[in-house]
């Protein structure tokens, strides 16, 4: 529970690789791109607990395989400290009743045993012990809390040992995943001394890794990675084992150290009250649907679970496990989705990914002078720089998100003050889109990897099959994405306001220009008639990747589908072969490519139905809208905790009646979490005008599974207000502003703008 300092080591990136010098030599490019983000088993069942930096991935009843390729385990700085844990009682496993991880740093299992033989004809009766197990994690100490708590419950005394056994490799990430399994350092044999077990890893970057796992009591037995306890409990006797298992970190050589016993409860309230004061912070939304109110509350604390710091600022880690730390593109959306719940994170953000903004041409990291960042490690393979993300910069869109989300933020705050302490980053980024983005210089932002470690499609579908034509053959770079051209769209336009507003008319009249231009040059190439849709991308030679994706449906997000075709685009993506009942597939059902379990080639992602929601409220097709919101909410009620993961399985609602899980999916991941609530204040209306000190209430609409919602604490600019949403007929809404405070009118209004 002690003040954390940062200690996330430092990487030098002098003598960074050429990817020009690795194919010169003849090496074959090795991309760091699959069709799936984890070769591991599923972790769709996995327990997730998360403090800060620190998160563990368990089965349901608590342990870690000791053998195969498996995603759980203990992570700290992309590096997977432990990776077999196991208990067992009497060598045998327990059986699982419930697990519950809704604290989000804190998890609660309780076991029951099977029946088992013992010695000299002695047996335990099925369900006699009781097994409950704590698990919190205190990230300020490095320090996973385990509190197992054992009661015997039969009518007689029982004996019997109880056995815990750990593994630790050490890996990094990328390891894990199976993008670049390599063993680079020297791991020493296990140690015991006093009663304590210690792992110690030298890594091959020059950073020392230790666990260290202490006992209370101290085990009877000990061999090699196991403590044995026993057992000898009168009928409803309980007695109870600590084990803390220590992270240590350093470039110095990590030398356990003896440990106090923990006041648990102090820390749990510790934890817990830092976590309600942070929700406590928040836009408040309520209903009178226990469903929704569910699921609003568990996206918020999974967005306080995921949320983390660097160099003083906070930002939304995109996922865990593959995707825990800074992400351009997934950190902008979810501070975009979440801008009406609260502002800060998203300033933050942009303040952070300012500061690692491109500065120099760098193909072996797709840098280039104002390109914000794709992702950025800090593990083994990244300070060794056998990968590229240090950071790694291959993403066409974080760029124009990251105008964009400016924008955004200052329509909400009604303050210039961020824009103009961003304001040579914003002219880089600027500099960078009209330039390096537009290399061929035909108006399309466009990309094509560099780096021989880099992603071969970097919008959001960033994977390698997913960017296709109708003949299944993978599309050529140069590649311009439909929706990435939106949002280029959408940041010239909110800049132009923001340029305006300090005083630099000429220049917001040359971005409104561009994006007119973008938007009429944009309608006339993309659009296909014999389609009647708009094409995924277009590639080498203006050629279209002429297939029926949803990526479109962020171009209605974005506003720059013309509305003559509107109307034709909303239908085609409701269409049976993209709506599968629970959301819209990423790519028809019809298509040769299509995977109802391919990482982006068919599976119904929440976040990107988020974004086509809003654009079909910006387009008025309301009803779509709750089609879409309908389903997404009802595939929450059959995830546990009501958490959507990142990605769900693309097949038929009518197949099987629930959403099928996508075998290595994230969860918690950010830009789902930030789903429905953003999908809430998109059905709302609400939209922030805090230069004119004002909140407007454009055409609010309730799903049909709910009579009211009341909006409390949300801020605009310098103001607030409470509002109470009621259903005042079959598809109408009555407003009723509750409470206003500081300078600021809430307009409701009938008709979008």
């Amino acid at each position: 529970m002690a003040e954390k300092e940062n200690k996330t080591p430092r990487i030098n990136d002098e003598d960074v690789e050429d990817s020009a010098t690795q194919v010169s030599n003849g090496q074959e490019p090795a991309v760091l791109t699959q069709s799936i983000p984890s070769i591991t088993r599923s972790i769709a069942e996995a327990v997730v607990v998360k403090n800060e930096e620190m998160f563990f991935l368990t089965r349901p009843d608590g342990c870690i395989p000791m053998e195969g390729k498996h995603g759980f385990g203990l992570f700290y700085h992309d590096c997977r400290y432990l990776n077999g844990y196991e208990l067992k009682l009497a060598d045998t496993s327990l059986t699982p009743l419930v697990s519950n991880a809704a604290a989000g740093f804190s998890a609660v299992f309780e076991l029951v045993n099977p029946e088992i033989e013992l010695e000299g004809d002695r047996h335990i009766t099925r369900d006699q012990i009781s097994l409950k197990w704590e698990r919190m994690i205190d990230a300020g100490e490095l320090t996973l809390y385990d509190k197992i708590s054992i009661q015997n419950f039969g009518r007689q005394r029982v004996a019997f040992p109880l056995s815990l056994s750990f593994r630790c490799k050490f890996e990094d990430i990328f390891a894990i995943r199976g993008l670049l399994p390599k063993e680079l350092g020297e791991l020493y044999p296990p140690s015991w001394k006093d009663g304590m077990l210690s792992f110690v890893y030298a890594g091959a970057d020059g950073v020392n890794r230790g666990l260290s796992i202490h006992f209370l009591p101290e085990p009877d037995e000990l061999d090699a990675t196991q403590a044995y306890f026993n057992f000898d409990l009168e009928t409803r006797e309980q007695k109870e084992v600590l084990a803390s298992l220590v992270i240590a970190e350093s470039e110095e050589d990590v030398q356990p150290q003896a440990h106090q016993e923990p006041d648990l409860k102090k820390i749990e309230a510790y934890f817990r009250d830092e976590s309600d004061n942070w929700l406590a912070g928040q836009t408040k939304i309520t209903s009178d649907s226990l469903v929704l109110n569910s699921i609003l509350d568990r996206s918020l604390r999974d967005l306080r679970m995921l949320r983390d710091s660097l160099d003083d600022d906070e930002f939304f880690s995109a996922g865990v496990p593959w995707f825990a730390t800074l992400f351009g593109r997934d950190s902008l959306i979810t501070g975009l989705q979440t801008l009406a719940f609260n502002r800060e994170t998203a300033a933050e953000t942009l303040r952070l990914l300012a500061k690692y903004q491109g500065q120099e041409v760098n193909d072996y990291r797709d840098e280039q002078p104002g390109k914000i960042l794709h992702e950025l490690r800090v593990g083994e393979l990244a300070r060794l720089k056998e990968i590229p993300h240090t950071p790694y910069y291959g993403t066409v869109d974080a760029t124009p998100l990251f105008l964009f989300l400016l924008a955004q933020h200052a329509d909400w705050s009604g303050d210039l003050s961020l824009f103009e302490e961003l304001r040579d980053n914003v002219e880089r980024a600027l500099d960078w889109m009209a330039n390096y983005g537009d290399a061929d210089g035909d108006g399309y932002l466009e990309y094509e990897n560099k780096s021989r470690h880099g992603l071969v499609n970097q919008g959001w579908k960033d994977s390698d099959q997913s960017i296709v034509n109708a003949d299944g053959s993978l599309a050529t770079p140069p590649i311009s994405l439909v929706e990435v051209q939106g949002y280029v769209y959408l940041a010239k336009k909110g800049l132009a306001n923001l340029f305006a507003r300090s005083g630099d008319e000429d220049k917001a009249e040359a971005l409104r220009e561009e994006a007119k231009q973008l938007y009429e040059k944009f309608n006339q190439d993309f659009w296909l008639d014999d389609l009647g849709f708009y094409a995924l991308a277009l590639q080498a030679g203006d050629r279209p990747a002429a297939v029926v994706s949803s990526n479109p449906g962020q171009a209605l997000w974005a506003g720059i589908i013309d509305p003559d075709k509107c109307e034709q685009t909303v239908k085609r993506l409701m269409a049976a072969d993209m709506f599968n009942g629970w959301g819209i597939r990423t790519l028809s059902a019809d298509n040769q490519c299509y995977n109802p379990t391919g990482y982006h080639v068919g599976t119904v992602w929440p976040h990107d139905n988020s974004m086509i929601l809003a654009g079909f409220r910006k387009y008025s097709f309301d009803e779509e809208a709750l089609q879409i919101f309908n389903g997404i909410v009802e595939a929450a009620m059959d995830f546990d905790h009501y958490r959507l993961p990142e990605v769900f399985a693309g097949f038929n609602r009518e197949d099987y009646n629930v959403p099928v899980r996508y075998p290595v999916a994230c969860h918690p991941q950010a830009w789902s979490a930030g789903s429905v609530p953003y999908m809430v204040t998109t059905l709302l209306g609400l939209k922030g005008d805090a230069f004119n000190q004002q909140l407007h209430v454009i055409r609010p609409i309730l799903p049909d599974f709910v009579d009211r919602i009341q909006v409390r604490n949300l801020k605009v600019g310098k103001g607030s207000a409470d509002i109470d949403f009621e259903r005042s007929g079959q598809d109408a809404c009555a407003v009723e502003v509750i409470r206003v405070e500081g300078e600021l009118e809430v307009v409701v209004e009938t008709q979008a703008d």
